[in-house]
C-alpha cells in the first residue's frame, strides 16, 4: 500500500500503481492537508470577490464574476466542456499514473478540494475504474485540460471507462464497482483538471521503457563488439576518467563486463587493426550522453510527480488563492524533447552497426550474414527497415516544445506542447526497441559464424537467451515474426535479465 502525502511519492512507486495495479490511500499528512485547504475554498466560495475560477469564469472569461448559486454548475460545465479529446485512448498504464499524480498533488493540500471528491479518484484507481481518455488535444499549459476532464468525467457518471478489459458508460463502470456519481462543488472541476498529470504520466512510463533500453543498447553494443571482433582498448577506464561524464562510464562498465572473459575478443588481440570505426569506439560517448538525457528526465519527472500544478495555489498558511502558473508543462516539454533526443541517437548508431554487421567489406563476416549469399538473402532487409525507422525518428525528434499556438482568445497566449513531446518519445523509444532487436539478431547471427571462439560471460549469456527463442538462419525464411519476438524480449526485460544474471546490475 502506498500512502499520498504529496511530497514522497517516487517514479518507480508510479510504476507499481500503474502497471502491477499497487493500492494506493492517503496518508494522515494528506488528509490534514485536503481538509485545511478546503476550509479556505469555503470560505472564498461564501464571499462576493472575484477569485479566478471559484468565482470567475475561466481563460478569457476571468472576466466574469459568477454568482453564488451558479458556482457548482459551473465546475460542471467546465468538465463537460472541456472534454474535447481526439484521437486513440490512451493505454491503460498510462490513465492510472496520471489518476495516481493527480491524487497525490491534491493530496499536498494547495488545491482547495473536498476530502470526498479526492477519495472517490482514489477509489476509481484502486477499484480498476480506467477512464478512457482520447490521446490528442492538449497543449501542454493551463494544464492537460482536455485529457484531464476526460478522466473526471466518469466520476460524475458520464463519459466512458473500462472495467475488467470491458469498455462501458462512466455510469456504468461506477456501478459496476457499486460507486455512486459525484457533485463537484466549487473550485473542484479547476483542481482535477489544471495540472501537468497526464504529460507526466506519459514521461514516467517512457522513463521506466527508457531505462531498460538504456541497459539493452549497451548489450546490443557489446554482442556487436564481439561478433565485428572489436577492441575493448576503446572502454579503458581511463578515457573516461579523463572526460568523466557518469553516463560514458556506466556504459564503459557495462561494455567491459558483458565481454570479460571473451575468447573472441583474446584471439585478434594482437592484430594489426588500431582502432574500430565510430559506432563501436564511441559506444561510450554516444550511449553515455544518452544516459545523461534520462538523468535529466529522473531528476525533472521526480519533482513533478510531487508538485502543485493546480491555478489558482490555495496557500493554506494565509489563506490567500494566488493565481500563478505552475500548470505550464514547460519543464516536462524541454526534457521530453530532450529525451526523445537521447534515445532516437541509441537507434542512430545501432543502425549503423547492423550495417556493418551485413556488410562483408566491413565485418570479414559472410555477406548479409547468411552461408548461401545470391540464393539466399539474409538479414539484407532488416537493415531496411531500421534504416526506415531511424528515418521516421529525425522527423520526431523535431522538438515541440519549440511550437506554441496561442489559445482562449489570446489569454493563453504561449503554451509548451508537453503532452505531445511525451508521446513521440514513446514512439521513438517503440521504433528504437526494433532498431535493437534487429542488431541484436545481426550480432547473435555474426557470433555463429566465429565458432568455435565464444563470446564474453555477458555477451555468452545474451546468446544463449536469444538462441532460446530465435534460431540460426540457416536459410531465408519468415523474418517479420522473429523481429517482434526480440522486440518483446527487450521490451519485457528478459533480455536484461539474462545479462544481469552473469554480470550483475547494469548501469543507467
Amino acid at each position: 500500500m502506498i500512502e499520498l502525502d504529496g511530497k514522497s511519492l517516487t517514479l518507480p512507486q508510479v510504476v507499481q500503481v500503474a502497471r502491477q495495479g499497487e493500492q494506493v490511500r492517503l496518508s494522515e499528512a494528506g488528509i490534514a492537508q485536503v481538509k485545511k485547504s478546503r476550509a479556505i475554498v469555503d470560505r472564498i466560495l461564501e464571499e462576493e470577490r472575484p477569485v479566478y475560477g471559484i468565482s470567475t469564469g475561466f481563460g478569457d472569461f476571468s472576466k466574469v464574476f459568477i454568482q453564488k448559486e451558479d458556482r457548482a454548475k459551473l465546475q460542471r460545465n467546465l468538465i463537460l466542456s472541456h472534454a474535447t479529446g481526439v484521437g486513440d485512448p490512451l493505454p491503460r498504464e498510462v490513465v492510472r499514473a496520471a489518476m495516481l499524480l493527480r491524487a497525490n498533488s491534491l493530496a499536498k493540500g494547495y488545491s482547495g478540494i473536498r476530502l470526498e471528491t479526492e477519495e472517490m479518484l482514489i477509489t476509481m484507481l484502486n477499484k480498476g475504474i480506467t477512464p478512457i481518455i482520447p490521446c490528442k488535444g492538449s497543449v501542454g499549459a493551463s494544464g492537460d485540460l482536455a485529457p484531464l476532464a476526460h478522466m473526471v468525467l466518469v466520476m460524475l457518471g458520464e463519459g466512458e471507462a473500462e472495467v475488467d478489459g470491458r469498455r462501458m458508460s462512466g455510469a456504468e463502470a461506477l456501478a459496476a464497482r457499486g460507486l455512486e456519481p459525484i457533485v463537484l462543488s466549487g473550485k473542484e472541476g479547476l483542481a482535477l483538471i489544471n495540472g501537468t498529470q497526464i504529460m507526466t504520466a506519459v514521461g514516467c512510463m517512457v522513463w521506466d521503457r527508457a531505462v531498460n533500453l538504456m541497459k539493452a543498447a549497451d548489450i546490443a553494443a557489446a554482442l556487436s563488439l564481439e561478433a565485428l571482433k572489436g577492441t575493448r582498448s576503446a572502454f579503458d577506464r581511463r578515457i573516461t576518467e579523463v572526460r568523466p561524464y557518469p553516463g560514458q562510464m556506466a556504459t564503459t562498465e557495462n561494455v567491459l563486463a558483458l565481454t570479460e572473459d571473451s575468447a573472441i575478443i583474446a584471439s585478434h588481440k594482437n592484430c594489426s587493426k588500431v582502432q574500430d570505426a565510430y559506432s563501436l569506439r564511441c559506444v561510450p560517448q554516444v550511449h553515455g550522453a544518452s544516459k545523461e538525457a534520462l538523468a535529466q528526465a529522473t531528476r525533472t519527472l521526480s519533482v513533478e510527480i510531487n508538485a502543485v500544478t493546480d491555478n489558482p495555489i490555495i496557500m493554506p498558511d494565509t489563506g490567500e488563492a494566488i493565481s500563478g502558473g505552475n500548470f505550464h508543462g514547460q519543464p516536462i516539454a524541454l526534457v521530453m524533447d530532450y529525451l526523445k533526443l537521447g534515445i532516437a541517437e541509441l537507434g542512430n548508431i545501432s543502425e549503423r552497426r547492423t550495417n556493418r554487421l551485413l556488410d562483408m567489406h566491413l565485418s570479414d563476416l559472410p555477406a548479409f550474414l547468411t552461408a548461401f549469399p545470391g540464393v539466399d538473402s539474409g538479414l539484407m532487409i532488416t537493415q531496411y527497415v531500421a534504416a526506415a525507422l531511424v528515418s521516421e525518428n529525425k522527423v520526431l525528434v523535431h522538438p515541440a516544445s519549440a511550437d506554441s499556438i496561442p489559445t482562449s482568445a489570446n489569454q493563453e497566449d504561449h503554451v509548451s506542447m508537453g503532452t505531445i513531446a511525451a508521446r513521440q518519445a514513446g514512439e521513438i523509444l517503440d521504433n528504437v526497441t526494433n532498431v535493437l532487436a534487429i542488431e541484436l539478431m545481426a550480432a547473435a547471427q555474426g557470433v555463429d559464424f566465429l565458432a568455435p571462439l565464444t563470446a564474453g560471460k555477458g555477451t555468452a549469456a545474451v546468446h544463449a537467451c536469444i538462441r532460446g527463442i530465435i534460431p540460426h538462419l540457416d536459410k531465408d525464411r519468415f523474418l517479420s515474426p522473429e523481429i517482434h519476438r526480440m522486440h518483446d524480449l527487450i521490451e519485457d526485460g528478459r533480455l536484461v535479465a539474462a545479462a544481469e544474471e552473469v554480470t550483475g546490475p547494469l548501469s543507467v
